[in-house]
């Protein structure tokens, strides 16, 4: 069919000649001045089996020689590169960016039905004016939000290294440094990113490079509305000192009408209220985790009710259930103790403890003398007899009391008793 020999046949004319392939960033290289071979008719599209021009060239130094793998027909349809089949605008795979934007794919895959839906295409794509794609990508009205998240912001040239020697793998090659080939570990077999067909990718089906970036999306954090619709409160976290309240308003206004705005310049946070439930919600999905004020990147999250507020003042979430403490952090102090207690008992002791006990002797200070113990008096020394030595030269540890002396305890006694 595609590929009849006939000179003046359908077939024929439609071969594809092109002056320049269709490529992304990526596999065009950094180089800015490249060479490449144009083969006219060289190999057949890989999609559609049509006869195209194949272009050849290295991207760069230490990178491996590239070529145009589908025609530039079936890269129109998609919007795609001719050589990696990746997203002219996005930079991912066609699976992905097919289920950001909810287009469903609906080419057919035989042969005789394939041949007319191409022709068809091209007559659509004669008749456009080629800034947009056609069929049923350009008829998506607006972008996706998991796609800009997911899409590349510059070009990932590391795609464009050689492939690995397999005669390095097996320990046979001699070239060493001159050698064209990667002198690397290959992957696992069994990974799924290195079983890839280019049919599925362009069909958008058992992508695993697709299935992968499908689950980073899917677990990316993302602002669920409350269950709660009397909820059309915005929380604005990170203000700082450039946001004001008429900047705030500027942006929100565009979702919807604003009932309140109220700006807490201490915590440095701002309520956004709004007229309707359905304006809230498409203010909270268009600024969650974009929303960019004077340089500035701020927090947008829902308010919460009164209620709310009250469940997780008193250890309930959301959900009802009970929140568990968090490890690592000091529980919660124990309660004041009674009138009773704190006044009678200090130190936290049982009531059996007598009181004789507490009654703990503290020494005196250096160069004082310390009072007789109780029961003793005031202390008498005998006419004659040596005073007591100095404080600071007795041994340490030892008090002198002479009051405690046996004799002096005894003439002591005896002036109490009268005699």
């Amino acid at each position: 069919m595609a590929t009849s020999l006939g000179s003046n046949t359908y077939n024929r004319q439609n071969w594809e000649d092109a002056d320049f392939p269709i490529l992304c960033q990526t596999c065009l290289g950094e180089n800015p001045y490249i060479r490449m071979t144009k083969e006219k008719y060289g190999k057949e599209c890989k999609i559609c089996a049509r006869p195209f021009t194949v272009f050849r060239w290295c991207p760069g130094v230490r990178m491996r020689f590239k070529k145009t793998e589908v025609c530039q027909t079936c890269s129109k349809m998609k919007n795609v590169c001719q050589t990696c089949l990746l997203d002219l605008e996005y930079g991912l795979p066609i699976q992905v960016r097919d289920t950001g934007l909810s287009v469903k794919d609906d080419m057919p895959r035989s042969d005789v039905n394939k041949e007319y839906y191409t022709q068809s295409m091209e007559r659509e794509i004669l008749n456009s004016d080629g800034t947009r794609p056609v069929g049923q990508l350009g008829k998506v009205p607006s972008s996706s939000d998991m796609l800009l998240k997911l899409a590349r912001t510059t070009p990932y040239y590391k795609r464009n290294r050689p492939h690995i020697c397999s005669f390095w793998v097996k320990g046979e090659c001699k070239r060493g440094e001159e050698c064209p080939y990667r002198h690397e570990k290959p992957t696992d077999p069994d990974d799924p990113l290195a079983d890839q067909n280019i049919k599925d990718r362009y069909y958008g089906i058992n992508d695993p490079v697709a299935d992968k970036l499908l689950k980073q999306a899917s677990s990316m954090p993302r602002l669920d509305p409350p269950e709660d619709k009397t909820i059309t409160t915005l929380y604005v976290g990170g203000l700082g000192d450039t946001v004001t309240e008429a900047d705030l308003r500027n942006h929100f206004y565009q979702f919807g009408e604003i009932r309140t705005t109220t700006v807490v310049q201490r915590q440095q946070c701002a309520f956004i209220q709004f007229a309707t439930r359905q304006s809230a919600e498409v203010a909270a999905e268009k600024s969650f985790n974009k929303l960019i004020v004077n340089g500035r990147r701020l927090t947008v999250k829902w308010g919460r009710s009164q209620a709310a507020r009250g469940r997780e003042r008193d250890g309930v979430g959301e959900a009802g259930l009970k929140l568990e403490p968090v490890p690592g952090l000091p529980g919660a102090l124990p309660p004041p103790p009674a009138e009773e207690e704190s006044s009678a008992n200090y130190f936290n002791l049982s009531p059996s403890v007598s009181p004789a006990i507490l009654s703990v002797a503290i020494p005196p200070p250096p160069g004082i003398v310390p009072p007789p113990p109780p029961g003793f008096g005031p202390a008498i020394f005998h006419m004659g007899s040596p005073p007591p030595p100095p404080m600071s030269m007795r041994p340490p540890g030892q008090l002198h009391y002479p009051s405690q002396d046996p004799q002096r305890m005894g003439a002591h006694a005896g002036r109490h008793d009268g005699s």
